[in-house]
């Protein structure tokens, strides 16, 4: 390119890329056709004339998000620095590889939250550390209603767990809080039905079907990575491990294939049932490391959630699985119509 084309490509590639004006725009002002103008901003790129830099938070690793997001046919997939990556903080060290950053973890979720809520929407909210800080790192919501899909891990610690999520929540919204107050697991199906006749806690049953957004965590089939794993004797843990238990939602057993397993544990506890959750246009799942990587893709493969918020170390895992199996996810109908 001469002098006068060089300065003529730079213009060009001014309007377009600064001040984004159409290639008709330009076209008339230069005098060209459009397709001239296509030319030259074609070649002012490979010219090295016009650089794109394409720039996001240092947390935030766009490209593994992009290759989840296409592998296990999710909605959004938001992968963040893994906790082994990052900078030691001073004078300390970085915790293991295989654990993950449930509050940087949180503060992205409550960003994606954000983003995908809308005024009048239903947002539901699972037990889970995960979710926990998701809530309490919220500082906009639109107006909406928040409702609890599970009880809490332990009744004694409501004000600080998933209770105190769903009026956080609410408090960001400016909306209606609906809580349960009764533990996640019962000793019976029986009594796990006689509470959810409880007016407080069917009140906030029959919001089930109205969400919109959900926001649930995974654990895996291990002590101190799955909360109803803790709360069973250990005869029932190893009877669900016989079944081939590898992942927990919201207290719904997952085989590695993505199988639901153990339906008679659903009857013992308070929460939202796994039809309902595939009927929600959007479930959120906040899950990270190394240690949780093989049950996040089990969940996965359920075909239950449509978004993920994770990190390097699990999402590394989860795309050099061999085959991540079915991709039902979009499958569910895209709440913007597109």
């Amino acid at each position: 390119m001469g002098p006068a084309e060089l300065v003529q490509a730079a213009a060009m590639a001014r309007r377009f890329y600064l001040e984004g004006k159409s290639k008709i725009q330009i076209a008339e002002e230069f005098g060209v056709s459009r397709f001239k103008v296509a030319r030259v901003l074609e070649t002012a790129l490979e010219r090295d004339l016009v650089r794109i830099e394409i720039r996001v938070p240092s947390e935030l690793d766009a490209e593994r998000s992009d290759a989840l997001r296409a592998r296990y046919g999710l909605r959004h997939a938001v992968v963040v620095e893994s906790p082994a990556d990052a900078p030691p903080a001073f004078g300390g060290q970085n915790p293991p590889d295989d654990a993950a950053d449930p509050e940087n973890l949180g503060e992205v979720a409550a960003d994606l939250l954000g983003e995908l809520v809308n005024e009048g929407d239903v947002l539901g909210l699972a037990w889970g550390r995960s979710t926990i800080h998701m809530a309490a790192a919220l500082h906009r919501l639109p107006p909406c209603t928040v409702v609890q899909l599970t009880g809490v891990y332990d009744a004694g610690t409501a004000d600080r767990g998933s209770v105190e999520a769903v009026r956080r929540a609410a408090d960001v919204s400016g909306g209606e809080a609906h809580p349960i107050y009764a533990p996640m697991l019962l000793p019976d199906s029986a009594t796990a039905e006689a509470l959810r006749r409880q007016t407080g806690i069917a009140r906030a049953f029959e919001y089930f079907d109205k969400v919109t957004v959900a926001c649930v965590s995974i654990g895996s089939w291990e002590p101190g990575v799955s909360t109803v794993y803790d709360m069973l004797s250990e005869q029932e843990r190893e009877h669900y491990a016989s079944l081939g238990a590898a992942a927990e939602m919201s207290a719904h057993l997952f085989d590695a294939e993505g199988r639901r397993i153990g339906r008679d544990l659903g009857e013992r506890c308070i929460t939202v049932e796994a039809d309902r959750l595939r009927r929600i246009p959007e479930v959120v799942a906040i899950a990270g490391g190394r240690r949780k990587a093989d049950a996040i893709g089990a969940v996965l493969r359920s075909g239950l959630v449509t978004s993920l918020v994770t990190d390097t170390a699990a999402a590394d895992h989860l795309l050099l699985e061999t085959g991540p199996g079915p991709r039902p996810a979009l499958d569910r109908a895209d709440p913007d119509g597109a």
